[in-house]
């Protein structure tokens, strides 16, 4: 399997997010794409390449051109305006309030985010189109013929709406595979979000679509982040009411509660007769995650992969949480190594 990396994600290294009340050191830190990669290389998954460029023709089908624009200026006007370190917003247009976009820094880091968990550097535009562009050379790959490819991106996109950043993301890298997989003729895209946390960037992209079904399989959002999206009676809307399915889980979850939901979830793809799968590859649902609470062991991702080869389509893989940095390479590869030996 394919797998394409850049290391220019090592330009996104912020210090702190707000969590827990606290200014925190980034759990989303660059050794985690640099501790992937040596798996992928350890295990000899394949070749490993760089990505092609790409641009934001891409993105902007998907994103804002407002929210691109805040993206690419956004740490400069921060220094400008006499501010140290990394944006990170402090004021939130919540529901009473205006919805918009303020002249001034701080208004705009309020207004284009959802949390405090996205903070940006100088290096975080740069190294966000470097993650995307893998995902997309990945999609080149499937498009000339291969059964699967897997983007190794980072920063993550998930979380990350049309018009804002959140939870660690800010360009949603698995939705605009999609879009641009719906773009090159595919009838219909399937994402499946494996992640610990609600894909709730994804979701609310397509949720009034029949085109891109979304499937999410996460902690309960009564309970975890990102809390305000993800239930399980959120169905669609319009033309996509039937094509989002979520699986919120009780925090502690096991593998075979986690299965059983990965089952439905790919049983209700294949019923959609979607040709072509996007799958948001996050690994934090490990026991070990600091961050996250179900309680899936590493073997337990071997079964992911070969549950998932199954459908029998082109797949790309995006790479998205996982912070058990130890462990992320073993787990993210298990899946990779899973899909791969059930295609023999």
């Amino acid at each position: 399997m394919l797998t394409v990396y850049s290391d220019q994600h090592r330009l996104h290294a912020p210090a702190f997010e707000i969590l827990d009340g606290e200014l925190t050191p980034v759990f989303e830190k660059p050794e985690r794409a640099d501790l992937v990669l040596a798996r992928v290389r350890e295990r000899q998954l394949g070749p490993v390449a760089l990505p092609s460029s790409y641009g934001l023709a891409a993105a902007r089908r998907v994103h804002r051109d407002d929210y691109l624009d805040y993206l690419a200026g956004a740490h400069a006007e921060w220094l400008a305006a006499g501010h140290k370190g990394d944006v990170l917003p402090y004021v939130y247009p919540v529901r009473s309030l205006r919805q918009l976009a303020p002249r001034h820094i701080d208004g705009k880091a309020g207004y284009y985010a959802m949390d405090a968990s996205a903070p940006i550097c100088a290096g975080t535009w740069q190294a966000a189109q470097a993650s995307l562009d893998c995902a997309l050379t990945g999609l080149d790959a499937l498009l000339a013929g291969a059964r699967g490819a897997f983007a190794l991106c980072r920063p993550p996109g998930h979380h990350a709406g049309t018009d804002f950043a959140g939870g660690y993301c800010y360009l949603n890298n698995a939705a605009i595979a999609a879009q641009a997989w719906r773009d090159a003729g595919a009838a219909k895209v399937a994402l499946l979000d494996v992640d610990y946390h609600h894909g709730n960037g994804s979701q609310a992209i397509f949720y009034r679509r029949a085109d891109v079904v979304f499937a999410s399989i996460h902690g309960h959002p009564a309970d975890e982040y990102p809390f305000f999206l993800g239930y399980a009676d959120e169905r669609g809307e319009g033309d996509g009411l039937g094509s989002n399915f979520n699986y919120p889980l009780p925090l502690g979850s096991g593998f075979a509660l986690w299965r059983a939901a990965l089952d439905d979830a790919c049983a209700q793809i294949a019923r959609s007769g979607a040709t072509a799968l996007v799958v948001s590859l996050g690994v934090d649902t490990f026991k070990d995650d600091p961050i996250s609470q179900f309680k899936l062991d590493s073997d337990d991702y071997l079964r992911i992969g070969e549950r998932i080869a199954a459908l029998g389509v082109p797949t790309l893989f995006v790479l998205e949480g996982g912070y058990a940095v130890a462990d992320i390479g073993v787990n993210a590869v298990n899946v990779l190594e899973g899909f791969e030996s059930a295609q023999r």
